[in-house]
């Protein structure tokens, strides 16, 4: 794992020049990188740039571009890099990696300082170069790499602006076929991305990288990087679009207050709200603190419950296209319908986003910058998701979400990301903001603070999440980069990816043996419960005294182990069995693989059988629910004394029953009752056990049921 890396700007003294030294770079940073890529694509530096001997050819490459975007000499950067971590520089092993890591955060803070750095093609070039130049750092392996030293100087250019493009579904393919040499891996990609808190997300950066090389073989092509990037700034300007449109001003949005998504604007895509059997079509639209549905606040509030649901016309629940949405400001559900032919995939979209925003502030009740920065990394979570089910037209679900705190709360042991994730971060943000006006050194500022960065990272892009405009401003003047989390995060993030990798190799064996058919699935838990099946078989035909010398043996060993205490022994017995059996199964059968378990087919039965078996077992089951119902009415009888010489007998056998369970001790009880059920089968008891049943029955037949009468519910409301 690398090292917790914090790299800041000298601090403004005063807030104007605090804004107007952030503009000047800006607007340097992006001469600096165009000519920074234009130099690289000509060579690998110019007469002037020093190499470092520890890094290969095409490391030193884009640490070169990195200090013409900062304006540093390289040496300068390598200077400020070993007096900053003096500890790095004594591990020869990992050095050339941390100082790339180093100059590339540095340069890309410093470019995506501008509000339009996604639409640059130099950054997303200098993006994927830094990953090449990442995974190859050292120039221990410089002569291995022609390939990949050449992808600095010559990458093919694909535009694919058009959503009409016939490469618009397999850009994937299409990258591999020009060029399936330039890729990057998963530790490159999960390390400089990050960097970018509007591309990536520390949490949720595997999962991205999942999704955008799904049909990649686990590398990663310039050609859908590229592409993920276009599609990420298309969804801002779109979100921008409606925010500044005139359709945001019918809104009457609140102060930091900002749309993320709407749906029902077009008639092929229409959304239907449901109350009741009504329904109404309409535009829905998605902000940061409730659901509008034709410019009415219809979801706001505490205690908010979303899941899927069915709807249907007048009420019918026909359709598994809707999404259920109720709070503590609604009197009743309200059912949001999204209709479309094939799956539902507009639904499972919105209910994915829809949970996203305010799940962790409802858990750890955060305030002001707090809450803030929890919006703002779920407001980027869902440009994200958006971005790539738009481009690649995917939607990662389940422990593959791109969804930070979603994927957190499903992911195993992801109660512990979320903890450490507020303890070593959100709990440290100062929600005064006097951090970043006082006039105290850097480093003391940083010591009990954390800085907001996907706060910082939403406001350049011209997304306002706070309240007060003057502190949204000051958060702008401050430049500051933080890369990696801490080690508790880390780690707890590292246990749970583990966690779910288990689960889903888990989840793969019980796909593979799941079996269709209520037989044959009754035929393999009688195989799985073979041993049990026989012990009580056993145990029942010794009851019955069908060999009286076993019967006898078996019933004198059971009283005896009453008599003397040991039940007590026996669960613990069972525990320590099963115990020895399994250590033994691990350290003797270590190499031999879980043998398959065979199961007999039971015959296969046709349609018209099928129907039979399940109408005969649908009998039987209200069979047994009249027969419960009976006892339960009979019982009512009794209890209220509708037959009062029924009701006396039974109260004095309670009373008896009641007065032995107090004086008779418990082992004493069990013996008894043992004697009772396990001799009545016996020759000597046999006949009267049979002529005392045939009493029970007939007397338990005179008592009557209880009345009943069964009202439909429109009656019983006019009763009322």
């Amino acid at each position: 794992m690398g090292i917790v890396e914090t790299w800041m700007r000298e601090k403004p003294i005063r807030t104007f020049l605090a804004q107007l030294s952030t503009r000047r770079a800006a607007a340097g940073a992006a001469a600096l990188l165009a000519s920074s890529s234009a130099a690289a694509a000509s060579a690998d530096g110019e007469p002037g740039d020093r190499s470092i001997p520890q890094l290969s050819s095409i490391a030193n490459s884009v640490v070169s571009r990195c200090s013409r975007v900062l304006a540093l000499a390289t040496e300068t950067l390598q200077q400020n890099f070993e007096v900053d971590y003096p500890d790095s520089c004594k591990e020869s092993n990992t050095y050339a990696k941390e100082f790339l890591e180093y100059c590339c955060h540095k340069a890309l803070h410093e470019v995506t300082t501008r509000p339009d750095h996604l639409a640059d093609k130099n950054l997303r070039r200098l993006m994927f170069d830094m990953m090449l130049a990442w995974e190859h750092p050292g120039a221990v392996v410089e002569d291995e790499l022609p390939e990949n030293h050449s992808a600095l100087r010559t990458t093919v250019d694909i535009e694919d602006d058009d959503e009409g493009s016939i490469f618009y579904a397999n850009s994937t393919r299409l990258a591999v076929q020009v060029n399936d040499k330039k890729t990057v891996g998963l530790g490159a990609f999960a390390r400089i991305a990050p960097s970018c808190p509007i591309i990536a997300d520390l949490v949720t950066v595997h999962n991205l990288f999942d999704a955008l090389t799904c049909s990649s073989g686990g590398r990663l092509h310039f050609f859908v990087f590229d592409k993920y990037i276009k599609s990420l700034d298309k969804v801002f300007r779109s979100v921008k679009g409606i925010l500044q449109s005139p359709l945001a001003s019918s809104f009457h949005l609140d102060a930091g207050e900002c749309i993320l998504a709407m749906d029902g604007d077009r008639p092929i895509h229409p959304v239907f709200q449901h109350i009741g059997i009504s329904a109404w079509p309409g535009r829905l639209i998605l902000t940061t603190h409730a659901l509008y549905f034709q410019s009415i606040k219809v979801g706001y509030g505490d205690k908010i419950v979303i899941k899927r649901d069915f709807t249907g016309p007048l009420g019918v629940r026909l359709f598994d296209k809707a999404v259920m949405y109720k709070s503590s400001t609604l009197t009743e559900p309200i059912y949001f319908d999204f209709p479309e032919l094939g799956g539902p995939s507009r639904r499972d979209y919105w209910l994915a986003i829809a949970r996203e925003v305010n799940k962790f502030i409802r858990k750890f009740n955060l305030e002001n910058v707090q809450r803030a920065e929890a919006l703002s990394k779920a407001i980027l979570g869902i440009l994200r998701y958006s971005a790539v089910k738009e481009a690649f037209h995917i939607s990662p679900s389940h422990f593959k979400t791109t969804l930070t705190f979603s994927l957190a709360e499903k992911l195993p042991k992801g109660d512990m990301v979320l903890k450490a994730l507020y303890d070593n971060y959100f709990q440290l943000l100062d929600t005064s903001l006097s951090h970043l006006v006082t006039e105290s050194p850097v480093d003391n500022r940083l010591q009990n603070h954390s800085l907001p960065f996907s706060l910082y990272a939403l406001s350049r892009m011209g997304f306002i999440l706070l309240k007060r405009k003057d502190e949204a401003q000051s958060e702008i003047s401050f430049c500051a980069v933080c890369f990696g989390v801490t080690k508790s995060l880390e780690a707890a993030l590292e246990e749970s990816i583990c966690y779910s990798e288990r689960i889903d190799a888990a989840r793969a064996t019980i796909d593979q043996v799941k079996v269709e058919g209520v037989d044959a699935n009754l035929a393999l838990m009688q195989e799985l419960l073979f041993p049990f099946i026989q012990v009580v078989k056993l145990t029942y035909s010794l009851t019955k005294w069908e060999d009286p010398l076993k019967s006898f043996l078996f019933l004198a060993f059971t009283l005896y182990v009453i008599q003397r205490g040991f039940i007590a022994y026996m669960l613990p017995s069972f525990f320590l069995a099963f115990a020895v059996v399994m250590l033994w199964h691990k350290y003797n059968g270590r190499e031999q693989l879980l043998g398959v378990l065979e199961v007999r087919t039971p015959p296969s039965k046709n349609p018209v059988e099928q129907i039979l078996t399940l109408q005969d077992a649908i009998s039987k089951l209200e069979e047994t629910l009249q027969s419960v119902n009976i006892v339960l009415l009979k019982f009512r009888a009794v209890l209220f004394a509708a037959v009062p010489k029924t009701t006396e007998m039974v109260a004095v056998a309670f009373l008896a029953a009641s007065a032995f369970l107090i004086f008779v001790p418990w082992r004493h009880l069990l013996l008894i009752a043992v004697l009772e059920v396990y001799t009545r089968e016996m020759p000597l008891r046999k006949q009267n056990t049979e002529k005392f049943r045939r009493r029970i029955r007939e007397w338990w037949a005179r008592i009557p049921a209880a009345p009943v009468q069964m009202i439909k519910p429109n009656e019983s409301k006019k009763k009322r």
